[in-house]
């Protein structure tokens, strides 16, 4: 028995076939997300959204090849991105990426920007309930400048970018799972409904908002060759790495990648100085998102490289020597702020403290990871005070490529770590699911235990000829 698995990530889109039997991954494939359309102001983020649904379509299609006996599709997503249907499920709008920042425009009152204005009208408990994450990026920031310029006509629906997929493929009524409508930012944690106070508040009450389902729910039928299979409500790809992580209530998550996130799971709603989102089994995690990682180291390797790209000379992955000379450097007196990017810890970033000795790579990677390190530290203290985590649990992509990275970190907590059983954790995450969905597990947490005894290297994944 097999399900097909889909990751709608920011990057690429990813897909596997979920062995249930060998709990594998196999026929692992990765596309390129459809580039963003050109033209556009540095602060808007658009895709033409029938690319991506044909992308979603041609890796169903190939996986559908190797998987003769599949019995479900489970789907995850990039979060915080969405399109705007009208109630015939046409898509009227571009799909809006997470990274669009539009919100940040002067508005026309001037008394600040948009999303000043927004911060403005929700009250410090609203904000608690919502998750106490409003940030530029979401959903109801693009959606608050949209009504604010009259441009949301009555009886618009906004979904997730995966809901529309599956709209588009099996023809269902949009809806969205709590992980997803979280991520708009306007999600009642209490009551894990929309927050309607919330909405009439901010002008959005006009809109038709999505019904809100429970992962596992099965949301249409889509035809593979000659079967009809069932396709379950796409969850967040957030929650779907740490169920693919196999975290557990005793460990802290530490997952790095473009962005990073630390985070802790919880069994029930507990505000604190934190961000909070819902997790699967009516559980939730406590957490700081968007802390500065790949995407800012990434800057540090640009301009290193800057010269050469100049000159066609094309260098070789430039992490090995970063990673060889950082380890070779057992500390350094260089100074790295990350913070190049406008985010929640800042939008300066600097590089201090430079001597002629320790202006070299290892120095200035060493300083970075070491930032990296001291930061996660003090967020890890605001999320669990009393410092009893088991171990820590290293996931994303970065985490798996640097060991250097992962050592300066236990350096500093002190504290063991594990890796997950395979760098794709997303896709095991959704492996995750389809145990519980398919009635092998009763739970999420039930699954995850499962799996998380199963010996070293139960899950070698399989990648296609022109997969990974």
């Amino acid at each position: 028995m097999s399900f097909i698995a889909i990751d709608l990530g920011t990057s690429f889109i990813k897909g596997a076939v979920l062995d249930l039997e060998a709990q594998r991954l196999k026929h692992i494939r990765r596309i390129p997300f459809p580039d963003a359309l050109p033209g556009q102001s540095p602060l808007m983020r658009e895709y033409e959204p029938n690319r991506i649904v044909s992308s979603v379509k041609n890796l169903l299609s190939e996986l559908a090849l190797h998987a003769p006996d599949c019995v479900g599709v489970v789907m995850c997503a990039q979060m915080h991105g969405m399109a705007l249907l009208n109630e015939r499920g046409e898509i009227l709008s571009n799909y809006f990426s997470w990274y669009d920042q539009r919100a940040l425009m002067p508005h026309p009152s001037r008394a600040g920007s948009y999303f000043d204005v927004l911060a403005q009208r929700i009250d410090d408990k609203h904000r608690r309930q919502l998750g106490n994450e409003l940030r530029p990026g979401l959903p109801v920031c693009l959606l608050f400048w949209l009504a604010e310029q009259r441009r949301l006509a009555p009886g618009l629906i906004p979904v997730s970018i995966a809901d529309f997929v599956l709209s588009v493929l099996c023809g269902p009524e949009p809806g969205v799972d709590t992980t997803n409508a979280a991520a708009y930012g306007l999600l009642n944690l209490e009551t894990l409904q929309w927050h309607y106070e919330v909405i009439e508040t901010l002008g959005l009450d006009r809109l038709r908002w999505p019904t809100v389902r429970k992962h596992g729910e099965v949301v249409g039928y889509l035809t593979l060759g000659s079967r009809l299979v069932p396709c379950y409500t796409p969850v967040g790809d957030y929650q779907c790495a740490l169920a693919g992580a196999l975290l557990s209530s005793e460990e802290l998550s530490l997952n790095i990648s473009t962005g990073s996130q630390i985070s802790r799971l919880a069994p029930d709603l507990i505000y604190g100085d934190y961000q909070t989102r819902p997790f699967f089994d009516g559980k939730f995690l406590n957490t700081f998102t968007h802390v500065p990682a790949g995407r800012s180291l990434n800057l540090l390797v640009d301009l290193l490289s800057e010269i050469a790209t100049a000159q066609g000379i094309a260098l070789e992955d430039p992490w090995v020597y970063i990673a060889r000379a950082a380890a070779a450097i057992s500390e350094t007196d260089l100074q790295v702020d990350l913070t190049f990017h406008t985010g929640p810890y800042g939008d300066r970033g600097r590089i201090a403290n430079i001597r002629g000795e320790n202006l070299t790579v290892g120095h200035l990677f060493r300083a970075a990871f070491q930032t990296m390190a001291d930061t996660y530290y003090a967020l890890a203290l605001r999320l669990w005070p009393e410092r009893s985590w088991r171990n820590l649990v290293f996931s994303g992509g970065l985490a798996w490529k640097l060991g250097v990275l992962r050592q300066v970190i236990r350096e500093k907590f002190q504290t063991d770590y594990r890796l997950p059983p395979t760098v794709e954790d997303t896709l095991l995450g959704l492996l995750v699911l389809a145990w519980v969905f398919s009635g092998r597990a009763e739970s999420v947490e039930q699954a995850m235990n499962d799996l998380r005894s199963r010996p070293p290297g139960w899950c070698a994944e399989e990648s296609s000829p022109t997969g990974l």
